[in-house]
Formats: structure tokens, C-alpha cells, sequence
């Protein structure tokens, strides 16, 4: 009688394998940096290439997307400065930035730069305001106040008013929280990592 459990227990896992999705794994991945990256931390750091981090309990708002990818296997330091290398004048070069050619260490981790690289190799969604438009493993690009630029992954649960959370880190550590609609919806992207 023992092999029935087991059987039982191959049968769910089978099942839940079925029904999980590359959007839905891009979603675990975010989610499982809740509680682990705690703090806000924009500083430029020299980081490995490829596959290079800064520590897991820190990071921006772009580091959210770039581990959740990797955990399904997309670099997207390297995929970000080879697109960079080779489509220079594609991407924003704001005089604040002060960069002449690509920089390994920081390009990826800014917002504009990975909304330049989804609009390339992606799918470009029209920002709208209606929440049946924004699917689990959606990329939003917003602009905060004084035209700071940030970015989320759209969450697989909602609020009670039926609008998606979102994955993000806006200052204080990964969260899912209900800022979808709380901001200037400057983009909308689909980039889908390959079935696992």
C-alpha cells in the first residue's frame, strides 16, 4: 500500500510541471528574492563577466529582473552590453552618465537600458490602464517623480480590487506590493525566458 502515495505525489508533480509556464517560473524567480534582498543600494560596484552580482541582500530595482532571468538561465549583463557593443546609439546615454563605450559593471542594472533591450528583443505592449493587459511575468517600466526611472515584474496574484501586484524594489528590498497603476506607466514589455 505504500507505492500509492508516491505514485500519488509523482502524479502532482507531473501535474504542476504541466501547468507551469516560462512567465510563471520568471514569477517564482522574483518572488524567491522576497525577505532575501533587503536593502536599496544604487552604488556602482566592478562586478564578474559574465554572470556577475552584487551581494544577494542588496540591489536596485533593475536587479530584480536580471536574477529572476537568471535563475531560468538568461544573463542579461551579458545579453544587455553585447547588444549594447554592437547598437551603440540604440540605447540612452544621459550626459549624467558620463559613458563613452559599454561598462559591464553598470549597464544593465539601469532601467532604461534593460526597457531599450526588451523594446529591441522583446514584445512591446501600449501602456494602458486597464489591469486584464498586464499577464504574470510582464516587465513594467515607470517613471517615478523628478523623472526617475524604475522597473517591476508583474506578480500572479492580485489586490482585492482585482489589479496585479508587482515584484519590485523600490528603496527598502524585493516586494510584492500593489504599485501597477501608483505611477506613470512609461512601459510594458514581454520577454519570455525558453520553456524549462
Amino acid at each position: 500500500m505504500r507505492p500509492l502515495p508516491l505514485l500519488l505525489l509523482c502524479t502532482l508533480t507531473a501535474t504542476q510541471a504541466a501547468q507551469a509556464t516560462p512567465a510563471q517560473d520568471l514569477v517564482t524567480a522574483a518572488r524567491s528574492q522576497i525577505g532575501i534582498t533587503l536593502h536599496y543600494d544604487p552604488s556602482y560596484q566592478r562586478l564578474a563577466y559574465p554572470n556577475g552580482d552584487v551581494p544577494l541582500e542588496r540591489g536596485v530595482c533593475t536587479d530584480v529582473i536580471i536574477r529572476a532571468y537568471r535563475q531560468l538561465g538568461i544573463d542579461l549583463q551579458k545579453k544587455v552590453h553585447e547588444d549594447m557593443r554592437a547598437n551603440w546609439r540604440a540605447y540612452p546615454h544621459p550626459a549624467q552618465w558620463k559613458l563613452k563605450r559599454p561598462d559591464t559593471n553598470i549597464d544593465h542594472r539601469r532601467a532604461p537600458n534593460l526597457a531599450t533591450f526588451f523594446q529591441r528583443h522583446g514584445t512591446t505592449i501600449a501602456p494602458a490602464k486597464d489591469p486584464q493587459r498586464f499577464a504574470p511575468g510582464d516587465l513594467v517600466v515607470w517613471e517615478l517623480p523628478y523623472g526617475l526611472p524604475h522597473i517591476g515584474i508583474v506578480a500572479d496574484r492580485k489586490s482585492p480590487a482585482g489589479t496585479p501586484l508587482v515584484i519590485h524594489n523600490i528603496g527598502s528590498g524585493t516586494k510584492m506590493e500593489d504599485v501597477l497603476f501608483a505611477f506613470k506607466i512609461t512601459g510594458h514589455y514581454r520577454y519570455a525566458p525558453p520553456a524549462r
